[in-house]
């Protein structure tokens, strides 16, 4: 019994080791981040999902937001605000860090150390963005966007479980 305990222990500890992601910035060394957590996009009608990841860096940390786009011209561009679940709201700068992978625009914003601390504090409830590029005809949709953070597009009232996701908690964990 007593050789029992430590081995499940330590078993536990390597799955959480091992279950955590990693993030890259082009192609620089890997950063400890959370899931990638698909937020909605309601009026985002080309796919109406938003990829949205945070990893923790030695100054801070880094928000990673992709999208499908329908041309490699639409990029993710301007700054970017992140509203919190208590009411505060963290403005990001754009640093022109973008890349286009298999359909996907990616751009990529850096947190403060007193950023990552309101992050751990409160969940992330939206983030509002801008795409940009040539509007053509049956081009890809421009404009300003805001990603929520829900599970799914529909539930019912009866349903009491959790409909947004515990970011603070894996940012915490980071």
């Amino acid at each position: 019994m007593k050789f029992k305990t430590p081995f499940l222990i330590l078993l536990l500890l390597s799955t959480f080791a091992n279950a955590q992601e990693t993030m890259s910035v082009k192609g620089s060394k890997g950063y400890p981040a959370t899931q990638n957590y698909t937020f909605i996009c309601e009026k985002y009608a080309f796919s109406g999902e938003t990829d949205v990841q945070v990893a923790k860096t030695e100054k801070g940390g880094i928000l990673k937001l992709s999208i499908a786009t329908a041309n490699a011209e639409a990029r993710i561009s301007g700054g970017v605000y992140v509203d919190l679940a208590n009411g505060d709201v963290i403005a990001c700068v754009d640093k022109n860090i973008k890349e286009t992978v298999e359909g996907k625009t990616t751009s990529y914003y850096y947190f403060t150390p007193a950023e990552m601390i309101k992050l751990k504090k409160a969940d992330i409830q939206g983030i509002r963005f801008i795409i940009a590029g040539n509007s053509k005809s049956f081009g890809n949709q421009t404009g300003y966007f805001t990603a929520v953070n829900k599970m799914a597009y529909f539930s019912t009232g009866y349903d009491k479980s959790k409909k947004t996701f515990d970011t603070a908690t894996a940012i915490s964990v980071l």
